[in-house]
């Protein structure tokens, strides 16, 4: 890909870009390491950060220009979830898929004795693992403990679902944890969790050590779903636009560097750097050239689109996407009063701003800022008035269809006690929006 011939001045040139150690903080990795940081104009210090929580923190206070974000993080940041409301805005989706649930050795051995037949099919369900924890509470036992790595990340979201879809209670039936991925495996080889949900290479790193037994991939639970953002705030967006759009376009094409086989293989020895994911190299080249291993054991299985960073249309914003989250917020009781789940999104999720930024360097964009989610069992084409764009599956293991024309009926049909009164008032401030729906 050529580096943009735009001359539109930078606000600003040099900036700090927050990461945390996982495999999908490679974009930025091969945009520093590559050079399109540099064909752009942009001197790019990365910030190595402990948590999730940190990064939002550093980015709303300006110690940080941006950072890598979870999909979900500057929406709960400006809706104040979790945090003081500070206005955030992405242009950029990082990538698609890259999660697992891992249990330790401890518990897969309680669920093949629970259900062994449940613990042969896959996709996993957590089918075992209800009758585990219906078994402890008739024994008096405290529930078990899970971590994930914010509650506004896909994991929180994907451990949830996965769990709702067996009848398991995330919020009675387990106790959920927040715990930075770095320190995953030292908590479940401690025994203060009995599993989480994480990103690379912290589920390999447990199954290279024995500790524990990836049950199922977030691949599995939503094939090519949002993981990862540029986030930036909404005020530092609209003082450095053309910065912004420079930002853009370089990880961009270092996404699209990234789908080339061969360039993958040879950013492992940077992202294994101390200053970077400071992990094994054999356990971050794995999953991310395609090859999965499920226990230690286990030989490597094939999971090409385990980390998606370019194709399928994975760097734009869908506004969509950006719904459903805000779904799951509500669904979880993390959003307590109505709002517009489109307005909202859209004034978060920046299409346009992506469509600005990569109109010079022959990236096909969508022509529509929302489409359906789960219809999909196999790759499909989407049409758009510069011809169609090649899209990867998007099904829900469980088969749902997640139609952003009607959130309410999600939202209804994924929890049932939702108070009539609830749908209501959220109905009086959502208008439909079906004709701008794509897939």
């Amino acid at each position: 890909m050529k580096p943009s011939r735009s001359h539109r001045p930078l606000e600003r040139s040099a900036l700090t870009l927050g990461f945390v150690p996982l495999t999908d903080c490679a974009p930025l990795i091969a945009a520093q390491s590559a050079g399109f940081f540099a064909e752009e104009g942009l001197t790019v210090t990365l910030s190595r950060e402990a948590s999730w929580a940190a990064i939002r923190d550093k980015v709303a206070f300006g110690l940080l220009d941006g950072a890598q974000m979870l999909a979900g993080m500057p929406i709960a940041a400006t809706l104040g979830v979790g945090a003081p409301p500070q206005a955030m805005v992405t242009a950029l989706s990082l990538g698609l898929n890259g999660n697992a649930i891992t249990v330790s050795e401890a518990l897969y051995g309680r669920l093949v004795a629970a259900d062994p037949e449940a613990m042969s099919e896959r996709p996993c369900t957590a089918r075992a693992l209800k009758r585990v924890i219906d078994a402890d509470r008739e024994a008096g036992l405290a529930p078990m403990t899970f971590a994930m790595v914010h509650p506004a990340s896909a994991h929180n979201y994907q451990l949830r679902y996965w769990l709702a879809a067996a009848g398991i209670d995330p919020d009675r039936d387990v106790r959920l944890i927040v715990v930075p991925p770095p320190r995953m495996v030292a908590n479940l080889e401690a025994g203060r969790i009995a599993g989480y949900c994480v990103g690379e290479p912290w589920n390999q790193m447990a199954v290279r050590a024995g500790l524990g037994r990836v049950l199922i991939t977030g691949y599995e639970i939503w094939r090519n779903a949002p993981e990862k953002v540029l986030g930036v705030t909404r005020d530092w967006a609209e003082r450095h636009p053309n910065t912004h759009r420079a930002l853009v376009r370089a990880l961009v094409r270092a996404a699209r560097w990234l789908d080339e086989p061969a360039n993958r293989r040879g950013i492992v020895t940077r992202l294994a750097a101390p200053d970077r994911l400071d992990a094994p190299a054999e356990a971050i080249r794995g999953p991310l050239v395609g090859e999965f291993r499920h226990a230690r054991e286990a030989t490597s299985v094939s999971l090409p689109d385990f980390n998606v960073f370019h194709r399928y249309a994975a760097n734009f914003p869908w506004c969509s996407q950006a719904m459903w989250f805000i779904t799951q917020m509500l669904r979880w009781g993390q959003i307590v009063g109505a709002l517009d789940i489109a307005a909202t999104a859209a004034a978060v999720y920046r299409p346009g701003i992506y469509r600005e930024a990569v109109a010079d360097i022959g990236v096909a964009c969508p022509d529509t800022d929302t489409k359906s989610e789960g219809r999909h069992a196999e790759g499909w084409a989407l049409a758009t008035n510069d011809g169609a764009i090649a899209m990867g599956p998007d099904r829900f293991f469980d088969g749902r269809v997640f139609d952003p024309a009607d959130c309410l009926g999600y939202i209804a049909e994924t929890q049932p006690t939702a108070r009539t009164a609830r749908l209501a008032e959220l109905a009086q401030v959502n208008p439909s929006n079906r004709s701008s729906v794509a897939g």
